[in-house]
């Protein structure tokens, strides 16, 4: 083979690998959550029939009812986005944050309706704009699940985590167990959790979703040393929220 032609094929070589870093990246960027699909879908229609409308008898009106849409459409898309996240190591030992947001407490506190006992709380309060996949932050078996219908108070309330509609997910790791809690708010009027009495979390794997803003409270033990600070920005399946000993 001489020179031009292996010049070539590294070159295509090359190419290759780009595109399919770019297309890793397309997809991880467009990749919609099974809960949005077809909301999604069902968007497009409407902005589809929309700018029919606008554009056979209010013609005048077509440019901004566009750009109007474009923003209705990306909105909704970036809503339900759920880009791949891979954890790092595979340990339970190590708990990963179970949402993208905010934290926005942490602190000892009584846990009433399944350890009753003190336990350390870390909440993570999602806006609108984060990405609102809810993950297993270890594995283990789902000793216990309960749905809670309730009020829609803003997440940032404290009284959220006791009042608000609400799902209660323990996870029995076979060391600690540890109970997350996904809290409605205001705007979030739908939680959606997979777990059920007895199912297999796998750490990193989504084990539910919450629409339109909300909270992710976790209960760990007093022994958990904390990883986070206050106002600290989360990232799902990316930031370590608490080791364990």
């Amino acid at each position: 083979m001489d020179n031009g032609q292996w010049t070539m094929d590294n070159e295509k070589i090359f190419v290759n690998c780009q595109l399919s870093i770019v297309n890793c990246q397309l997809n991880s960027m467009f990749r919609f959550h099974k809960e949005g699909v077809s909301i999604v879908l069902s968007t497009l229609v409407f902005v589809g029939l929309f700018l029919f409308i606008v554009a056979r008898w209010f013609s005048a009106l077509y440019g901004i009812s566009c750009l109007i849409m474009f923003f209705v459409i990306l909105l909704v898309a970036q809503f339900f986005r759920n880009p791949v996240r891979t954890i790092a190591i595979a340990n339970n030992n190590i708990i990963y944050a179970p949402a993208d947001g905010k934290i926005v407490v942490i602190e000892q506190t009584e846990e009433s309706e399944y350890f009753h006992d003190k336990r350390i709380q870390v909440s993570i309060f999602m806006s609108p704009l984060n990405v609102h996949v809810n993950r297993y932050p270890v594995s283990g078996v789902v000793d216990y699940f309960k749905y809670h219908p309730g009020n829609f108070l803003p997440a940032w309330n404290p009284k959220a985590s006791t009042d608000n509609e609400r799902t209660t997910i323990v996870i029995n790791t076979g060391k600690d167990k540890i109970l997350l809690r996904q809290i409605a708010g205001a705007v979030a009027r739908r939680i959606i959790a997979y777990a059920k009495n007895g199912s297999k979390a796998v750490q990193g794997e989504d084990l539910g979703f919450i629409r339109f803003g909300s909270r992710v409270d976790v209960f760990l033990p007093l022994n958990a040393k904390i990883n986070v600070s206050i106002g600290e920005k989360a990232v799902g399946n990316k930031t370590v929220i608490a080791r364990l000993s």
